[in-house]
């Protein structure tokens, strides 16, 4: 038997034993087949289809513009590329606050038209009706608690949160409660460490940080960051393990230059055609 056929697929309950078990969880972002298909090849555990990918796909400012139609677009092609990841797609902004009705509907969405594994959506006690909703429609759900970009206004930009008593004792109410309503794990992001520590303590289910320091259960970047391929913003929580952007602006440089010196196409990459059939074309005056 090969290693991969030895894999099991991830699950909304494979996650959860990784925690019990001390294993230490992966997630990455992806948006598309082909970088869904390389992680899933990788062994990552989880690919989140976020609505990131409003800034590092669509080029919007923020995430606020990223409708449904895009969040399935994306899950679709990124479902096609996973044999074993666990695929998680967000609820885009105001596809769940405005009712719990919507909350549910477009949470299947997700799922029927994206084929998508589980949704995720950010908020804490406010949300805990869709949260539960959803959950008792049978769709593994993941909270988002802490900085949660769809809240950006209110936040007056990307801040650190939970750093005073009241904020820190309302994130641990939150993850407490987004717990008990049903809630598969729950993504930490831009959270003091420690206070992710305590956090990670209190709950069953695995807590996964972006920015929440090293106690977390699991880990998630987005992948355009830690390749070093999306420049307009990285956050201070970043690792980059590759400087692709580089070497890709430098191959698309190359390119350039040897399509201008006509060193590309060569011979190597044309096609024959037997000479004999040229000369009669040329003959013929057909050229």
């Amino acid at each position: 038997m090969t290693v991969e056929e030895n894999r099991s697929k991830n699950t909304a309950a494979s996650i959860q034993n990784q925690k019990r078990n001390g294993d230490k969880i992966s997630m990455l972002t992806a948006y598309d087949y082909s970088t869904a298909k390389l992680m899933d090849e990788a062994g990552v555990n989880c690919i989140l289809v976020g609505d990131s990918l409003g800034m590092v796909m669509l080029g919007y400012e923020n995430t606020l513009s990223v409708t449904m139609e895009d969040m399935i677009h994306h899950t679709a092609a990124v479902a096609r590329g996973c044999k074993y990841a666990f695929v998680v797609a967000d609820l885009p902004f105001m596809s769940y606050q405005t009712s719990v009705y919507d909350a549910v509907v477009n949470a299947g969405r997700l799922v029927k038209e994206g084929n998508a594994h589980a949704v995720k959506l950010e908020g804490g006690k406010e949300v805990c009706p869709q949260i539960k909703a959803i959950v008792d429609a049978k769709i593994p759900l993941i909270s988002h608690l802490g900085m949660t970009p769809q809240s950006i206004n209110s936040f007056g930009g990307f801040k650190v949160q939970g750093k005073d008593e009241a904020a820190a004792i309302k994130l641990i109410d939150d993850a407490k409660a987004v717990e008990a309503a049903g809630a598969t794990a729950v993504v930490l992001e831009c959270v003091p460490a420690e206070l992710s520590k305590i956090i990670t303590k209190k709950l069953s289910i695995p807590t996964i940080g972006i920015g929440a320091g090293k106690y977390c259960d699991g880990q998630v970047l987005v992948y355009q960051d830690m390749l070093g391929i999306y420049s307009d913003f990285t956050p201070k929580f970043v690792q980059k393990y590759a400087d692709l952007g580089s070497e890709m602006k430098s191959a698309f440089k190359k390119y350039i230059c040897e399509i201008k010196d006509s060193t590309f196409p060569g011979l190597e990459h044309s096609y024959k055609i037997d000479e004999a059939v040229i000369d009669k074309l040329i003959s013929e005056e057909k050229l």
